[in-house]
């Protein structure tokens, strides 16, 4: 209680992360210092540093020190319900909703031209395979296609450094470089309107190294909140649009396999 009172201006958090990244990040008993008879504590010893060569820029003067918005980050299985969570909840609390896989899928989209992933893939079939090389011939024979059209739309799939190892992360689960999450993370606790509104971050972190990640660049989330299901549950939720997926995938086959008899008889002819 003694120490409680004579806590700083940001209590257990450190003012340089605050006043520097808008960033609440608890600070640590070994990097404390005193100033004014007050006791702040830091993330780091540079930070600690950083406060002791200029204090008075860091702590509270006319007016309390303003706190940063609510950060969220949820998290929970496949089919755990955090879309539905996240949304309501970003309405509720008048903050964004961000959807971490979602966001990757819409950075390669212009570029892949539909979602990947394994949620995505549809089964390989022969007959899909064969009908661009059978219309192909059609075509050739009515010469409608140009080699120039042909070289421009591989052009286009031509994907970069940064979106090839998106793809590989939603296709394999391969980890995102740091280099990559920079470019994607950084910005909502950094830049606006994120940083002064707040967010609800739905998906993120996924594994060990994207929480590694966080910590390491002091990007602390305010709240974090994993949903538990039962397997039975995300079975139920999950099963159904899934079958009704590859029954659509069915007919679509039936349809291809009398598209490509049709296309036979025409070469024939």
């Amino acid at each position: 209680k003694e120490k409680k009172r004579h806590m700083g201006d940001t209590k257990h958090f450190c003012p340089v992360s605050l006043k520097e990244n808008f960033v609440l990040y608890p600070g640590l008993y070994e990097h404390a210092a005193k100033y004014q008879e007050k006791i702040y504590y830091f993330s780091t010893s540079e930070y600690r540093d950083k406060f002791l060569k200029n204090p008075e820029e860091y702590v509270a003067h006319n007016e309390p020190i303003q706190a940063p918005p609510l950060r969220v980050c949820l998290l929970g299985t496949h089919g755990a319900g955090k879309t539905t969570c996240a949304r309501q909840t970003a309405d509720k609390l008048g903050i964004f909703h961000i959807q971490f896989e979602e966001y990757l899928q819409e950075l390669i989209l212009p570029k892949t031209k539909e979602k990947v992933g394994p949620h995505f893939d549809e089964e390989s079939d022969e007959d899909n395979n064969k009908m661009p090389i059978l219309s192909q011939e059609l075509e050739d024979f009515s010469q409608t296609m140009t080699k120039t059209e042909t070289e421009k739309s591989k052009q286009e799939v031509e994907l970069t450094d940064e979106e090839e190892a998106i793809k590989a992360n939603l296709m394999d689960n391969e980890a995102l470089p740091p280099e990559v999450l920079d470019n994607i993370v950084l910005n909502w606790w950094r830049k606006e309107p994120f940083r002064s509104t707040g967010f609800i971050l739905d998906g993120f972190p996924r594994t060990l190294d994207e929480a590694q990640y966080l910590s390491e660049r002091g990007l602390c989330p305010d709240v974090a909140v994993y949903i538990q299901v039962e397997q039975s549950d995300v079975l139920d939720r999950l099963f159904p649009p899934r079958l009704q997926k590859w029954k659509e995938r069915q007919y679509k086959k039936k349809e291809n396999k009398k598209k490509l008899k049709d296309l036979k008889a025409k070469i024939r002819v």
